[in-house]
Formats: structure tokens, C-alpha cells, sequence
């Protein structure tokens, strides 16, 4: 098939839509449901991301999507019980690809809600039952085995959206696109990240062992599919905070510092030991404890609680949160761009950051490098800026 008409664009008033190559095979096919051009967009960014993730770190790779952006990725790594409780998988028996969708997922629930899912090995029935209890709009994978393709194509009554994408396909090395009527053509990102280019180290630290290799490499391939500016914070294999598409590099620090900053406290033993109602759901528990942890919580969100909660918890105060926070070590921070300022280094020490990834370039480089020092951060220049648009 060359061409698929999809019933609307970007937003429903934007007709006609469709996807096409014009001189060979759409190089997918749809297996369940009708994607639509957003959906599109989630699954082939999403589907490079996993694709060069596994291929550079030899693990399983998932990643989960919003709006062309990342919410989370990750590789097949063992989760430990308390990930489990944390991603309410303790009743299920994960293979390494589901565990790589559950961290993915896990790095920020709220933000993966509705996701698009990216998976980069032939779909075995221990993710798909993971994938069939969670919202979800859609998944892209190489290969599905026939029970796993069962259960996704009952979900949402038929409607949820299966893509087989066939993993040896690989784009031509000119992309184009048309804006405002208007076409642009550029040579296709396709720089892999290699070992080398985490040999800089610019700060007084050296220390850079294989597990803080491994996320960094994480944090390069998806900043390489996360839209600019942006950053992330890795720690065991797994992104757990991303800032996307701010127009300030210290914003993105802080947005995705505070999404790791959450994905900590969600660890609290106050919080594991939260006092759910029995019938509450997943995405009602993620809203419950996102609300719980948020620094100032009025009276009418307590009162709210009540629904929630067979008592009302007492909510953690800033000294329990700050305690707490200064406990997380070993993250590692990677940017697209470099660093104009010291401020976003100064962000980072408060969530733990030990290593940290960026181009390099900035007239502030001796600054910014002080501001590691100044931490005990090990910094590596990789020369190579991400941006993707």
C-alpha cells in the first residue's frame, strides 16, 4: 500500500489528510484500529527512537509518546519491588520488553496517559497484557506473537491501533517537509551516537563508569527525538524527566527536574503506604499521589481526598520533601544544546545529577564547567547538538 487517507489532520476541521510514499510501499501496515495523523507522527518518531536505542545499547527499548515528544524511554532493565509498586505491575510476571514499557511508562504516568507506544522487539504476551490494562491509543512494533495480537486488538473494542512496521526499512538520507506552502529539505539526523563521543570529560571529575555510559547514551538517542529545547534526566536505563519544547534551557531543567524530582518522592515510604480506596483505578491513583506531592495543597483538594483515601493522609511537608530528595544520587542530566548559563547545573544538583551530557560551545563554557566542579559533577562535551523540530 502507498497511501492511506486518514479522516482528519492535526484537528478535525483539517481536511482532506493522508500519509504516502509515491514511489514505493508504505513501509507499515495498520493490523487494528484506524490511526490518525497525530497517531502517525507518535509512532514513526517514537519507532526510530526504540530502534536506535536497542541497537546501541543491545537491550530492548519502549518508549512512550505525547504529542511528538517523549514522556518516557527506556531499556529492558529488572525492575526492583519498589519500581513495581510504583508502576502497579506487582501482579504480573514482566519479560525484559514489558519491563522497558513499564519504565517507560513509569517515568511520569500522568504525562503518558493516552500514549502512543513504541516498542523495539516482536511483542510477546507479557507486554501486550501490560499494555491492554493501561489507557493507551496505539503501539508500533516490528513483530507481534499471535495471542499477544489478540489482546490489543480487543482493546477499545477493536479500536485501539496496532502498526507493524517493518524494521529494515530505513529513510532515504534527504527529508523534506512543507510549511506555510513552503518546502524544506535537509539532510535526515541520522548520526548515531558511538563511545567516542563521550570521551571529553571537561570537568576536574573523571569518573564516568559503564552504568552512567549506558544513560547517557539513553538520554542522547531520546533528546535526538524529543522537541527542542529540551533535556532529560536518566537513572538506571530509563528516562525519568523530560522537558521538551521550552524556549528557555533552565525552564527545561526545571520542568524535567521537577518530573524527576516526582518520579523520587512516588518512593517515599509515606507515599507507598497511601491509603487507597479499594475500587480506585490506575489513572485516578497517579492523579491521588501527583496531587499529594504537590508542595501546596488546598483545603478543597483535601476535602477531594476523601474519595480517594479510606483517611485522609497528611501531606509531606518541605523539610520531609527536601530530606528525601537529597537521598536520589547517580542521575544523569543530557541536553541538546549547550549550557549558556550556570543555573541549570545549580537545578540539577537539587535532584541528584552526577553526570552530566552536552554539546559544549557555549561562551560560558568555563562557567558552566565551574558549576560542575563546584558539584563534584563528572561533565562530558560530545560536540554534537540534537535539535529536532
Amino acid at each position: 500500500m502507498k497511501e492511506i487517507t486518514l479522516r482528519y489532520g492535526a484537528n478535525p476541521y483539517q481536511v482532506p489528510a493522508r500519509v504516502f510514499l509515491s514511489e514505493s510501499e508504505l513501509p507499515f501496515q495498520v493490523l487494528s484500529g484506524a490511526p490518525g495523523y497525530i497517531n502517525l507522527l507518535d509512532a514513526l518518531n517514537s519507532w526510530q527512537l526504540v530502534k536506535e536505542l536497542s541497537a546501541a545499547l543491545g537491550l530492548p527499548a519502549a518508549a512512550s509518546f505525547k504529542h511528538v515528544s517523549p514522556s518516557g524511554a527506556a531499556v529492558g532493565l529488572p525492575l526492583s519491588e519498589i519500581l513495581k509498586k510504583i508502576y502497579f505491575v506487582e501482579d504480573l510476571e514482566l519479560s525484559p520488553l514489558a519491563c522497558a514499557y513499564a519504565r517507560s511508562r513509569g517515568a511520569d504516568r500522568m504525562s503518558s496517559f493516552g500514549d502512543w507506544i513504541a516498542l523495539s522487539d516482536r511483542v510477546d504476551v507479557s507486554a501486550a497484557r501490560l499494555i491492554a490494562r493501561e489507557v493507551s491509543d496505539g503501539i508500533i512494533a516490528p513483530s507481534y506473537d499471535p495471542e499477544a495480537l489478540e489482546i490489543l486488538s480487543k482493546k477499545k473494542k477493536g479500536k485501539y491501533v496496532v502498526i507493524q512496521i517493518d524494521p529494515a526499512y530505513e529513510a532515504g538520507p534527504i527529508e523534506k517537509r512543507e510549511v506555510y506552502g513552503i518546502s524544506f529539505e535537509q539532510h535526515r539526523n541520522d548520526r548515531v551516537v558511538r563511545r567516542d563521543d563521550l570521551r571529553n570529560i571537561v570537568t576536574s571529575a573523571k569518573n564516568l563508569p559503564e552504568a552512567a555510559m549506558r544513560d547517557m547514551i539513553v538520554a542522547w538517542i531520546t533528546l535526538k527525538y524529543t522537541q527542542s529545547n529540551s533535556v532529560c534526566f536518566v537513572k538506571d536505563g530509563q528516562v525519568i524527566g523530560v522537558g521538551a519544547g521550552q524556549q528557555s534551557r533552565v525552564h527545561c531543567v526545571r520542568l524535567a527536574g521537577t518530573k524527576a524530582d516526582l518520579w523520587y518522592l512516588r518512593q517515599h515510604p509515606r507515599v507507598l503506604a497511601l491509603p487507597f480506596q479499594a475500587a480506585i483505578t490506575r489513572p485516578d491513583r497517579d492523579n491521588a499521589i501527583d496531587q499529594f506531592l504537590q508542595p501546596d495543597v488546598t483545603v478543597a483538594e483535601k476535602t477531594a481526598w476523601k474519595e480517594r483515601f479510606t483517611e485522609i493522609p497528611q501531606p509531606l511537608i518541605a523539610e520531609e520533601r527536601r530530606s528525601w530528595l537529597n537521598t536520589q544520587k547517580g542521575v544523569t542530566l543530557g541536553s541538546d544544546a549547550f549550557f549558556p548559563f550556570r543555573d541549570s547545573i545549580d537545578r540539577a544538583a537539587m535532584s541528584g545529577v552526577e553526570y552530566v551530557l552536552e554539546p559544549g560551545g557555549s561562551n560560558r563554557d568555563e562557567e558552566v564547567i565551574q558549576a560542575a566542579n563546584d558539584y563534584g559533577m563528572t561533565m562530558v562535551f560530545s560536540g554534537v547538538r540534537l535539535f529536532h523540530h
